[in-house]
């Protein structure tokens, strides 16, 4: 862990107290992965991490707080999917290996993160601004950069300048959020597993470049 880490009433917390309060954000994302965020209790995560609710409550105000700590972590990680996207060549196979590894790319992140993800999503769905705001983080980075795709695409020719890159793009980052948080529900409607990548993956291609993956 790097940087100063402060307890809530301004201390700088050091080595053991740092690795105190890492190890309840991972005993609270490890019990979110199991229990309804509404059920989860200051005592649980306490009791789990071995110590007690005084000493949670020496890092965080409340569940809520620890929360939005562990949705700050999952932020920056999700910045990490611009990289799937940035500097990215869509002409000919090479758009076809840009889709696949964007589409990749969202369902390991989602895979690895989905109890925290879920949480912000509820979160931005009953109106909290702090939870849309990470949300928006986690999505904007791949977003901005998909539209620059679409924009580079558009100065060469090859994609229709009456096409709004940001709005493409943003929807086609919007449709990979939805069908990663909820991979699972499809196999209830007949859609299998091994079919939905490479399907997301010829909608991403289609909705960059307005154009069918070469053979």
């Amino acid at each position: 862990m790097t940087g100063q880490v402060r307890t809530v009433d301004g201390r700088v917390a050091g080595r053991r107290g740092q690795a105190t309060r890492q190890k309840l954000l991972d005993c609270l994302g490890e019990m979110l992965s199991t229990s309804p965020y509404r059920d989860v209790k200051v005592i649980d995560v306490a009791r789990m991490a071995g110590t007690s609710p005084a000493t949670f409550y020496q890092y965080f105000p409340d569940v809520e707080g620890a929360v939005l700590e562990l949705a700050d972590e999952i932020a920056k990680e999700g910045a990490s999917l611009n990289e799937l996207v940035a500097g990215r060549s869509w002409v000919g196979k090479s758009g076809v290996q840009a889709a696949d590894e964007l589409v990749d790319g969202f369902f390991s992140f989602w895979r690895r993160n989905d109890a925290i993800l879920r949480v912000i999503d509820l979160g931005a769905a009953e109106g909290d601004k702090r939870f849309n705001r990470i949300r928006t983080r986690v999505l904007s980075s791949v977003s901005g950069s998909l539209a620059e795709s679409i924009k580079d695409l558009q100065s060469k020719g090859k994609v229709d300048k009456q096409v709004s890159a940001p709005a493409v793009a943003g929807s086609l980052v919007a449709m990979l959020a939805a069908v990663a948080a909820h991979q699972k529900g499809f196999t209830g409607t007949g859609v299998k597993q091994s079919e939905l990548k490479p399907n997301l993956a010829l909608l991403v291609h289609l909705g960059v470049t307005g154009r069918k993956p070469p053979k």
